[in-house]
């Protein structure tokens, strides 16, 4: 019998959780760690910072779920991980053992590497359905008397679609609150080029982009470094692409909603051989770890290279599909393991997203992720945002059920159906 422990609940870890219990044996324990005793289904944030969601709407108990599968849930905030002692020791001094371990606990949040950045400071967060209700109080509160709104991601981030996301649904709503004329709008990103996204664009991403903000009246600054966030102004260097300073801006501003860089979370900060300086988990192509080959890494809290030099430090998304790969290689080579085989499956690390607009947007697929691609495609139109809303009912559905599906697998296969897209 192996104990099988999964660190994290967020998209990577439910889904861990439910593939793995299907996988290995019945013998096996599969247990679950997280901070909270819900899931919550974070591309919807950007919903609920604007009115269209409450926090019950994307919020699952999980111990419903957990129990009906086999699972034993551990709601406690991990402190370490202690690999030569194969356990997990939570903030209570509670140490949970192990056999395998599955380390999928997203990012950290490094919002205290700028001045005056976060929910603490003075821009709001689409990162975690606390910081998403939050900033719909705050967004109410500048609906009575709106002025400059700015949103973007900071010098290091690896998320770009949510911030493309709520600047645009922003847009929509401040539009149908008829106040949209008295809100001057910026995006500001240390992406080298608007559409970029940290993968060097997708299909026509740059021009899909560029046009929708130009429809919308929405200004940018690109290879943006933000230096710190006031009350009312935020001050960035807009840099050349040499990297020297081409002009230092204080734009005055309102409301911001701001992506931050992430880091490794602190129960795996500074583990030898298991992370990197950042904090982020090593893995090989079977998502072990090299020093430790019972832990396994998934989703953003592993380590990937960035796609290459840029002005302002750019990382690499980790989308779902992309973690959803990881899951299902993950839980295949546990059930080789436990039966005493090799491991042998790897992830595709392909990508598929669905950027709303709130009224459309922009859908693309990338094979594989990173570039060179075997199919690299972009569209947009209406149709991008009622798939969005489908894909949210139909995911949270299946997260309530506890059921085990390649969830973004079958809406590739849906949009390529529908698209014509040219499959590898």
């Amino acid at each position: 019998m192996a104990k099988i422990v999964v660190l994290g609940a967020g998209l990577g870890g439910v889904l861990a959780a439910y593939e793995i219990r299907k996988a290995v044996r019945r013998k096996d324990d599969v247990v679950v760690i997280n901070e909270y005793d819900f899931y919550q289904f974070v591309p919807s944030n950007p919903w609920v910072l604007v009115g269209w969601r409450d926090r019950e709407d994307i919020v699952v108990d999980l111990a419903g779920p957990m129990k009906k599968r086999g699972i034993e849930l551990v709601v406690g905030k991990a402190a370490k991980v202690q690999p030569e002692q194969k356990s997990v020791q939570l903030g209570d001094g509670t140490a949970i053992p192990y056999d395998y371990l599955v380390i999928a606990t997203g990012p950290e949040l490094a919002f205290d590497e700028i001045e005056g950045l976060g929910p603490k400071g003075h821009t709001q967060s689409v990162c975690h359905i606390d910081h998403a209700t939050q900033a719909n109080l705050a967004f109410e509160e500048f609906c009575k008397d709106p002025g400059p709104v700015i949103v973007g991601a900071v010098q290091g981030a690896s998320c770009y679609g949510p911030a493309y996301e709520t600047l645009m649904i922003i847009e929509t709503e401040l539009r149908k609150r008829k106040i949209r004329d008295r809100v001057p709008m910026t995006y500001v990103t240390s992406e080298p080029y608007i559409g970029h996204l940290g993968l060097d664009g997708v299909g026509d991403t740059k021009s899909l982009l560029e046009s929708e903000m130009r429809e919308r009246h929405i200004k940018w600054i690109t290879n943006a470094r933000v230096l710190k966030a006031e009350a009312g102004t935020m001050t960035v260097e807009e840099l050349n692409e040499d990297g020297t300073i081409k002009e230092v801006h204080a734009l005055p501003m309102k409301f911001s909603m701001m992506l931050p860089a992430f880091r490794g979370v602190g129960a795996v900060q500074g583990v030898e051989g298991l992370s990197n300086p950042r904090g982020f988990i090593l893995v090989d192509k079977h998502q072990r770890n090299p020093k430790y080959p019972e832990i396994f890494g998934i989703g953003v809290c592993i380590a990937i290279p960035p796609m290459g030099k840029t002005p302002v430090p750019v990382g690499v998304p980790k989308t779902g599909f992309m973690i959803e790969s990881m899951v299902t290689a993950t839980a295949e080579n546990l059930a080789q393991i436990v039966r005493g085989e090799a491991p042998t499956h790897e992830a595709t690390w392909n990508a598929i997203c669905l950027a709303d607009f709130g009224d459309k947007g922009v859908a693309f697929v990338a094979q594989p992720q990173i570039p060179p691609r075997n199919v690299n495609w972009s569209g947009s139109g209406g149709w991008v945002h009622t798939a969005k809303v489908g894909f949210e009912k139909y995911f949270l559905g299946k997260v309530r059920s506890g059921k085990s599906e390649t969830f973004y697998e079958n809406a590739l296969l849906g949009l390529i159906k529908t698209h014509k897209i040219k499959a590898n």
